[in-house]
C-alpha cells in the first residue's frame, strides 16, 4: 500500500520565494504578496459570530458568521422594519446565495460583496481582512439590480430582499451600489466569454447592470419545504455533529452525480489511509451540491434518494458518514470554482478535501473538448492562497475491473482488464433501463436512477432507445 506521502499532492517551494509582506493567522506557508489597495476596504457591519468550541479546524477569520436574526422580539421588530424599505425581489439563485451567506459558508463575509471585495475576488481569488490576514474567496457573491431598482432606492441606506411571493427574507444595510461589468466578471470567473455557459445564461446575462452590496440580516432560517430541509445542515450544525461523533479528522467529498462503487472505493480507501496516519475516528462528509445545477444533471431530490440507498445497502458506513446538502449554486467554473468548494468546507469543519479529475468542470459549450485542463483543479488547490490549512487529497482513478467484477483502482500494467464507464454511458444505460456491470453501483441505488430517467420518458410506444456509447 502506498504511503500517505505519495497520496497527497505536494509542490516544491520556489527557489526564489515570493516576498511575505504581511502576517497571517493561517498556517505558515509561502505567501504571494498582494498589492495594497489605495483605500482601505470598507468592512461589513460586525455580524453575530458563533464561537466554535470543538477541536475541529478553525473557520476562516477565526469565527463562524451567523447572519440569521435570533428568534424573539428582535426578529419581529426587524420584520416590521423591513416593510418600510425599498424592495428587491430575489431570483432562485439569489435566494440560494442568501442561504449560503446566512449560515457562514462564506465566513468571514457578512453580506453581498461591496466593490472592493468583488474586485479582490475577481483578481486575487482572496479577501484581505482588517488585520492583514487573507482568506480564500474565488467566486463573486453579488446581487444584481436594474436601473429602475437603482432609481427606486435613491439615497436610502437599507433595502429589503423579498422572495418570489414578496415575503421579506432579509435586510441589506449600509449599501453600496456599483457597476456590474458582466464581461469582466464572466472572463475572470470562467476564463472565457463563450456563449452557452449555464450559470451565465441563468444568472448573469439578463441580470441588471448594477451590483448592490452591504451587511446582511436574514429574518429567519432559509427553508425550501421540499422534504429535504433535514439534510441542509449549516456549518455550525455540521461541526456539532462531528463533535458528537468524536471526529478527529473530517474529509469532505462533494458531488453532483449519483454515487457509484468507484466513489465509495475512494472514500473508504481515504478513511483507511487516515487511520494509518494515526487518526482514530475520521468522519466522511458526503456533501452533494444542492443549489442551481444545469438542466441535464440529475435533480437533487433523486440524488438524495440514491445516496440514501447507498447507505442503506452498507456501501458506505452510516456510523462514519454524514450526508448533508451544500446549498451553493453551481458555476461550472473549474479551477476557480473548486477553490470555493474547498474553502466553504473549511468553515464546515473539514480538514481534508477530496478532489478529482476536472473538478467543477464541464465540456466547452461550443467545441468538442473539455473547458478546463483535467488536472488543473487539483493543482490549483495545492497552491491557492488562503487554503494552506486544508489538506488536499487527489482523486485516485477507479474503473470497473472486468476480471474481479467490481470497481477497483486502475492498474496501468493491465489496462485491458478495466472498463471506464463515463457519466454519459451511465445515464444512457439508465435511460434505456439497462443494467451496468455487476459491482458498478448498488442495485437499489441504480433502481432509483432508472426510475428518474423513466419519469422523463415520453408515453409508452413513442420512446426511441438510445445507443449506448462505447
Amino acid at each position: 500500500m502506498a504511503s500517505m506521502a505519495t497520496y497527497f499532492s505536494k509542490y516544491p517551494t520556489p527557489a526564489q520565494p515570493f516576498p511575505n509582506s504581511f502576517k497571517t493567522h493561517l498556517q505558515s506557508r509561502t505567501q504571494i504578496a498582494f498589492p495594497q489597495l489605495s483605500a482601505p476596504i470598507r468592512a461589513h457591519r460586525k455580524a453575530p459570530l458563533r464561537r466554535i468550541s470543538c477541536s475541529l479546524i478553525e473557520p476562516d477569520g477565526g469565527k463562524l458568521v451567523d447572519l440569521v436574526i435570533p428568534e424573539g422580539e428582535t426578529r419581529e421588530r426587524k420584520r416590521r422594519e423591513a416593510m418600510g424599505y425599498p424592495r428587491i425581489k430575489l431570483s432562485r439563485i439569489d435566494l440560494e446565495w442568501v442561504h449560503v451567506l446566512s449560515e457562514g459558508w462564506a465566513s468571514p463575509l457578512g453580506g453581498f460583496m461591496r466593490e472592493a471585495e468583488f474586485l479582490q475576488t475577481l483578481h486575487f481569488n482572496s479577501l484581505r481582512l482588517a488585520d492583514g490576514s487573507m482568506v480564500n474567496m474565488s467566486v463573486p457573491i453579488v446581487l444584481a439590480i436594474d436601473d429602475a431598482q437603482k432609481r427606486a432606492i435613491g439615497d436610502r441606506r437599507r433595502v429589503t430582499l423579498v422572495d418570489s411571493k414578496n415575503k421579506p427574507v432579509a435586510i441589506l444595510s449600509d449599501i453600496e451600489i456599483y457597476n456590474h461589468n458582466k464581461e469582466e466578471r464572466i472572463a475572470r470567473t470562467w476564463g472565457t466569454t463563450a456563449p452557452g455557459l449555464p450559470y451565465v445564461e441563468e444568472a448573469i446575462t439578463n441580470a441588471g447592470n448594477w451590483l448592490i452590496g452591504g451587511d446582511l440580516e436574514v429574518i429567519e432560517p432559509i427553508k425550501y419545504n421540499d422534504g429535504l430541509d433535514q439534510y441542509r445542515l449549516s456549518p455550525a450544525e455540521l461541526r456539532e455533529e462531528f463533535s458528537r461523533r468524536n471526529a478527529d479528522a473530517v474529509f469532505a467529498f462533494q458531488l453532483r452525480n449519483p454515487v457509484h462503487n468507484g466513489h465509495a472505493l475512494l472514500m473508504t480507501d481515504t478513511r483507511m489511509r487516515l487511520l494509518q496516519m494515526g487518526y482514530k475516528n475520521p468522519i466522511l462528509l458526503l456533501h452533494p451540491l444542492g443549489g442551481y445545477t444545469k438542466a441535464d444533471d440529475v435533480p437533487l431530490s433523486w440524488r438524495m434518494r440514491q445516496h440514501e440507498k447507498v447507505l442503506e445497502d452498507g456501501v458506505l458506513d452510516p456510523e462514519t458518514t454524514v450526508v448533508a446538502i451544500f446549498p451553493s449554486p453551481m458555476h461550472y467554473a473549474g479551477p476557480t470554482e473548486v477553490q470555493w468548494h474547498a474553502k466553504s468546507r473549511i468553515n464546515a469543519g473539514a480538514n481534508f478535501y477530496i478532489v478529482g479529475r476536472d473538478p467543477a468542470g464541464m465540456g466547452h459549450p461550443n467545441e468538442k473538448r473539455d473547458l478546463y485542463d483535467a488536472n488543473h483543479g487539483k493543482m490549483v488547490l495545492t497552491m491557492a492562497p488562503g487554503l494552506e490549512k486544508l489538506n488536499i487529497l487527489p482523486f485516485k482513478v477507479a474503473a470497473y475491473d472486468k476480471q474481479q467484477k467490481k470497481m477497483e483502482f486502475f492498474d496501468p500494467s493491465r489496462k485491458d482488464d478495466f472498463l471506464f464507464i463515463s457519466g454519459t454511458k451511465m445515464r444512457t444505460l439508465a435511460r434505456n433501463q439497462e443494467n451496468p456491470p455487476d459491482g458498478f453501483m448498488c442495485p437499489s441505488g441504480w433502481k432509483v436512477l432508472v426510475e428518474y430517467y423513466d419519469s422523463l420518458a415520453p408515453p409508452a410506444g413513442s420512446r426511441l432507445r438510445e445507443a449506448v456509447p462505447a
